[in-house]
C-alpha cells in the first residue's frame, strides 16, 4: 500500500521515537532519586563560629565590626552583626590555629576571647562554638 502525500507512518515513528527516548534520558538525569553517580560535597559549607555582641547593660547591638585573627598567621576575617547582634562571618577558613576574636561598635571595644578549632577530615569546629562579647565602656 502506497503512502498518500505527507510522512509515512514508520518515519513519524523513527522521529518521534528518537526524540522521545533523547528527552526521557535527560529528564531522568533531573530527578531527585538517589544515585551512586551523584557527589555530594558535604565538606564544601564551611563551619561557622557565633559571635554574639552586647553593651554593658545587655543590650545586642546591631552593625558591631567583628573581626577574627588566626593567632599563627595573622590573617583575619571580619563580619557585622545583624540586628540581633549576631555574626556568622567567622569561619573555619582560619582554623586549625586558634584565632582571637575582638569586636567594636564606634568607641567601643571588647576584650579579645580565645577560640580554639577541632578538625576532623571534613571539617575544624569552633571551641567554643559561640562567643559573646561586651562592650566595655
Amino acid at each position: 500500500m502506497g503512502r498518500v502525500g505527507g510522512v509515512g507512518m514508520e518515519t513519524k515513528w523513527k522521529r518521534y521515537g528518537w526524540l522521545g527516548l533523547l528527552a526521557s534520558v535527560l529528564v531522568t538525569g533531573c530527578d531527585d532519586a538517589p544515585s551512586a553517580n551523584r557527589h555530594e560535597d558535604t565538606c564544601a559549607e564551611p563551619m561557622s563560629l557565633r559571635v554574639e555582641v552586647m553593651s554593658s547593660d545587655g543590650a545586642y547591638i546591631q552593625g558591631a565590626s567583628v573581626t577574627a585573627t588566626n593567632l599563627e598567621s595573622n590573617v583575619s576575617i571580619t563580619g557585622v552583626t545583624d540586628d540581633r547582634g549576631i555574626t556568622t562571618a567567622i569561619n573555619e577558613t582560619l582554623a586549625p590555629s586558634p584565632i582571637r576574636v575582638v569586636a567594636t561598635a564606634g568607641s567601643h571595644v571588647t576584650r579579645a576571647e580565645r577560640v580554639e578549632w577541632t578538625c576532623d577530615e571534613c571539617h575544624c569546629t569552633p571551641v567554643p562554638g559561640t562567643v559573646t562579647l561586651t562592650l566595655q565602656d
